[in-house]
């Protein structure tokens, strides 16, 4: 396979740099995939330039304009699903059915932001006697977006669509862990539309914190770690710039002891190792009843035993490898620190291909039992393939234990009783609980705002209220003469 080499975009040019970064196979990482430009403070400038001389025409045209682009963006995405696909396995390392359904879920989010667009930009009028008022929806101006490796296409399109739907331009960093299979997608997408609206660029923490301090830059975006966030949150201080945020996610799963094991176990198993862990709303801890406890986990290591663990393009596999040689150290170090405290650390699954084992950055999935709810293993968002579980003596405890976090992204309670589950489920602090099942119906992706509370984020993506975080309220109020 040959080797990708991808530029800069701006204003809708390929803008070439003196120095390039290799992006290499996390499941083979001594395959390089692609060759990606290392841009400079001085392509920001220029980047933020062509989004804010863009938007002065852009915010003049009309909602109807702006999505015919997107449909037309739509059907690009979905003639173009098996070859970006493939190169985005060979740079996440996620499973090529993951990769089909990750790009395949991009016109889908197009389509769910149009149609919710139709009744969220409609004017609020009202007239009595005395005076008339409006209150109107208005683009921001340049917005700057910075995007992860884990879910590069939905990500990304989640901010894309309802920013410049809105009227607003955009500059985007994709990560430089999976920045491939995207950019080639926001290449096509931004050809659709005037030059200077979609802007990509790659680049070191220079790069970003050039884009997120840029005083034309009117909103930063930004899917990632907390750690980051509290920087780019500071940086944005000097100019007052609006921001939001989708962080991460501490995610915990409430058992409740009515619930059925056949029925709750295998759900809650791929809600944990869906993507190999590496999502940020994946089911982090389990709360099980303690009378439920020793065949909830047996029923758990064994659906854990029969993943098999290889490279994405391999047909056979069905747990991929982690990303990155960092979150591949970190999920490691969070294994034996658990087993060095004490508790029960069993790594289960088979290795499909063992003499490419040390080739990449692959974990055999792990299930930890016995273990205290203070340890960091259940504390922290783990991102990788490994699940605690942790025995509860009364809903109250479940309850306590679930909350005692800064985390507040996702959460989920399995149970046989709705009503029992809806109460427990108003109890737990978090923007979004599932109620048995991990993850968004239909319905759920259409209406549910997405997003957490507490250090889990700032705003929402998704439905009306995504929209709303890239328009600025103008009121008009007009007085009436008197008579």
């Amino acid at each position: 396979m040959g080797v990708d080499k991808l530029h800069l975009l701006i204003n809708n040019e390929d803008v070439e740099t003196g120095q390039y970064t290799e992006v290499k196979d996390p499941g083979r990482y001594t395959d390089v995939v692609g060759l990606v430009a290392k841009g400079t403070v001085q392509h920001v400038e220029q980047a933020v330039q062509a989004a804010h001389q863009a938007f002065a025409s852009w915010r003049q045209t009309s909602l109807e304009e702006r999505s015919a682009l997107f449909m037309q963006a739509a059907k690009l995405l979905e003639e173009d699903t098996s070859s970006l696909s493939e190169m985005l396995t060979r740079e996440n390392g996620m499973l090529l059915n993951d990769a089909a359904m990750e790009v395949g879920l991009s016109p889908y989010v197009i389509y769910l932001t149009l149609e919710n667009a139709q009744a969220f930009f409609q004017s609020k009028q009202a007239e009595d006697e005395v005076s008339f008022v409006s209150v109107e929806k208005r683009p921001i101006g340049v917005i700057a977006a910075i995007v992860p490796w884990n879910a590069p296409f939905v990500l990304t399109l989640q901010k894309l669509v309802p920013a410049v739907l809105a009227g607003n331009t955009i500059v985007i960093k994709p990560s430089p862990n999976a920045p491939i299979s995207i950019s080639r997608a926001l290449r096509k997408m931004a050809a659709l539309f005037p030059d200077g609206v979609i802007n990509v660029i790659h680049g070191d923490t220079d790069v970003g914190t050039a884009l997120t301090t840029h005083p034309l830059v009117r909103k930063i975006t930004f899917t990632g770690g907390g750690k980051t966030a509290k920087h780019i949150m500071k940086g944005a201080a000097d100019s007052l710039k609006g921001v939001h945020f989708e962080l991460g996610g501490n995610d915990p799963a409430i058992v409740l002891d009515d619930a059925d094991l056949d029925e709750v176990v295998p759900k809650i198993v791929q809600g944990a190792f869906w993507r190999s862990g590496q999502i940020c709303f994946d089911i982090k801890r389990v709360y099980v009843p303690q009378a439920m406890y020793d065949a909830f986990y047996r029923r758990t290591c064994d659906l854990v035993d029969a993943y098999k663990v290889g490279h994405g393009l391999n047909p056979d596999a069905t747990l991929g490898p982690v990303n990155n040689k960092l979150q591949y150290q970190y999920v490691k170090e969070l294994i034996e620190g658990a087993r060095q405290s004490g508790a029960k650390v069993i790594e289960l699954g088979q290795k499909l291909e063992p003499a490419n084992w040390d080739n990449g950055y692959f974990l055999q999935p792990a299930v930890v039992g016995d273990v205290e709810p203070g340890q960091d293993i259940v504390t922290c968002e783990q991102f990788g393939p490994v699940i605690p579980l942790i025995a509860y003596r009364s809903e109250e405890e479940a309850l306590r234990m679930a909350n005692m976090t800064e985390y507040g992204l996702a959460s989920s309670v399995w149970s046989s009783d709705f009503e029992r589950a809806l109460r427990v489920t108003r109890e737990i602090e978090a923007g979004m609980t599932f109620i048995n099942g991990h993850g968004q119906s239909p319905l759920g992706a259409k209406l549910m705002p997405f997003g957490g509370v507490k250090q889990s984020g700032i705003g929402r993506e998704n439905s009306e209220v995504g929209l709303a975080e890239y328009i600025e309220y103008h009121a008009i109020n007009y007085h009436k003469q008197s008579h």
